[in-house]
């Protein structure tokens, strides 16, 4: 893989494998014609110069998908060195159809020799390939491949650059799939003054423009950050797009790359809230991480606007604080910086709390993969670096997983964990609980208590198949018990990205999750019918939304309140994908927990530089 590659470059196969696919499956919805006019067999047709806006059409399968072309014309953009080798033509003589791009992608899978401001002319195949594959639900890229290039002349000037902005970009998101053609949109005509998509698409491999764009998603370690074209939609006071629902899907992002080799140019840092000041222009592309980029030819300057990574308050003597924290595959084989930057941020940005929910520590040896399952040395490891940064000596508890059975990073043997302060609070130890062996709720003394704390919620039920089980414990604090719940529930890998070809998109990781949402909320609802006072906290990486379904089914009959919506509308998010900043990283609460202070302590999402990709959250309250 190049250093300056942004993601992994597919093989030619794969190209070839997904660009037959997509034909194949046009053709079959009736969706390329079988003979393009353009490919009528008379001589008038054959005598007749092929235009990039003939390649392209007016919806979001190329009409010639399949064919030859020849001596298409046009004037060079961009060069793609990498990666994805190939370059960009746009036809200066541009159509009046709104919904007909004038420029394409020409594949040529080795560095090419044309350079930008070349007029050339391309004959190839006219294909649609689909980033990520078909079942990846993505839209396809119209490119001309296994091209023959001749330079007519160099040194021209390019086409007058699209400038996308908060007022060419619809509100609207995308328009309804066809039913017919089981909720795609491939077949539908491109409407660009009326929805978002359809205007990116309308623009695929045109030369395209934005002006000083606010940054809404950090630079990642694949050299690429998201900007907002709309600084005004679902804004946050710390920057961000803020993704409040799966029908505010934030239309002005765009995500951002560069031409130019890292090795010839670093990408520039920047976090949430900066600015990407001045012009950005290049050719805008399709691709399976993230969809419509502008591939900078110029990029702009980042103006850093100083983010902070936040401070949580100290909970007071008589408050209980129960925090949640995702710290991202954490194992002995990482770097000690990485356990002393996690170690500082529960000393002084989550203040200490008293219990400590931690998802993703992985076994003594990580990654490797030979039947270790402890991960004693993963948490002394952690821990100890908790009191060199001047933390408490916290207590641990938790139960090791079965080999390969709970999901994850292959070898890693990720689990939850419970730390606790002793100087606070005192651990419940019932014995008995193991990773196949489900704890469950009895009365004693006219109180609930687990069978088993710490133990696991159901571990054979089906909904936590290769997947996290959830790690229950019985805490006392003041002399009163609370029950926390520690989860990890399944990932969204298989779920279609925004900008699927399908609208909506499917969620199909959603049905593992309402599953698991509904085996929590029954074990809770086992817990209030012992004991209807209980306090009880359900935490962790739910890997999924305040408004989804799977929320829904935690919080079912009223077991549990989700304490993020305490929050301002714009304060809900602990991660950021994409540029949407949303939630990821649940606390819910029983009824009687009845007042409260939440927060979500943003030190990592927002920013280039990350100790984990989560925001941890934290709960205080007086049992």
């Amino acid at each position: 893989m190049s250093s300056s590659l942004p993601r992994a470059a597919s093989s030619t196969a794969r190209r070839a494998a997904a660009v037959s696919a997509v034909v194949a499956a046009a053709l079959a919805a009736g969706l390329l014609a079988a003979s393009p006019s353009a490919f009528a067999d008379d001589a008038s047709a054959s005598a007749d110069v092929t235009r990039i806006h003939d390649i392209q059409g007016s919806t979001r399968i190329s009409p010639l998908a399949g064919r030859q072309v020849a001596a298409v014309p046009g004037i060079v953009t961009g060069v793609r060195t990498y990666g994805s080798r190939g370059f960009w033509i746009q036809d200066p003589q541009a159509d009046a159809d709104p919904a007909t791009s004038e420029g394409v992608f020409v594949y040529t899978g080795s560095v090419p020799t044309v350079a930008v401001g070349d007029s050339v002319t391309v004959s190839g195949t006219v294909t649609e390939y689909v980033p990520g594959g078909t079942s990846s639900g993505n839209q396809s890229l119209t490119q001309i491949t296994k091209p023959t290039v001749t330079v007519v002349s160099s040194g021209n000037a390019l086409p007058a650059p699209v400038t996308v902005s908060a007022r060419s970009v619809p509100s609207a998101y995308a328009p309804e799939g066809d039913p017919a053609a089981g909720g795609s949109i491939n077949g539908l005509t491109l409407r660009p003054g009326s929805y978002a998509l359809d205007y990116y698409e309308s623009l695929e491999g045109t030369n395209v423009r934005i002006g000083t764009s606010r940054v809404v998603g950090a630079t990642d370690p694949h050299a690429e950050l998201w900007v907002t074209v709309k600084p005004f939609e679902n804004a946050n006071r710390r920057g961000g797009a803020v993704y409040g629902s799966y029908t505010a899907q934030n239309t002005g992002r765009l995500q951002i790359q560069s031409l130019t080799p890292l090795a010839q140019q670093p990408f520039p840092k920047a976090n949430v809230g900066d600015w990407l000041t001045g012009t950005t222009e290049g050719p805008l592309d399709f691709n399976q991480y993230g969809g419509y980029t502008l591939t900078a030819r110029t990029l702009g300057t980042v103006a850093d606007r100083g983010l902070e990574r936040e401070v949580t308050e100290k909970q007071r003597p008589s408050e209980l604080a129960v925090a949640t924290y995702n710290v991202e595959n954490l194992d002995p084989t990482d770097p000690q910086e990485k356990f002393d930057a996690l170690a500082k941020a529960v000393v002084e940005n989550l203040a200490s709390p008293d219990i400590l929910a931690l998802e993703e520590i992985q076994d003594n040896n990580g990654a490797t993969n030979d039947g270790t399952v402890a991960a004693d040395r993963t948490v002394k490891k952690f821990t100890d670096a908790i009191v060199a940064a001047g933390g408490p000596a916290y207590e641990w508890r938790s139960i090791d997983p079965a080999d390969k059975k709970d999901g994850g990073e292959p070898g890693g043997n990720i689990r939850q964990v419970f730390l606790f302060n002793p100087e606070r609070v005192s651990f419940t130890d019932r014995a008995g609980g193991d990773a196949t062996t489900a704890t469950g709720v009895v009365r004693e003394q006219g109180r609930a208590a687990l069978t088993h704390s710490p133990g696991r919620i159901a571990p054979a039920d089906a909904a936590w198949d290769n997947s996290r089980k959830p790690l229950a414990g019985e805490f006392t604090f003041r002399g009163r018990t609370v029950f926390v719940i520690a989860n990890h529930f399944g990932s969204k890998g298989g779920d279609e990205s925004l900008v699927s070809h399908h609208q909506p998109p499917n969620r199909s990781s959603e049905t593992k999750r309402l599953q698991q949402a509904q085996a929590v909320n029954t074990f809770v609802k086992d817990i209030l019918k012992v004991q209807r006072t209980a306090d009880v906290v359900v935490l962790g990486d739910i890997n999924d939304f305040e408004f989804s379904a799977t929320t829904k089914a935690l919080t079912d009959g009223g077991a549990l309140y989700p304490a993020v919506l305490s929050l301002p509308r714009s304060e809900r998010y602990s991660y950021v994908f994409q540029g949407n900043s949303q939630v990821l990283d649940q606390i819910l609460t029983s009824p009687s927990i009845r007042h409260f202070e939440y927060d979500s302590v943003h030190i990592n999402a927002e920013f280039a530089e990350q100790n984990s990709d989560h925001d941890p959250q934290v709960l205080r309250f007086r049992p």
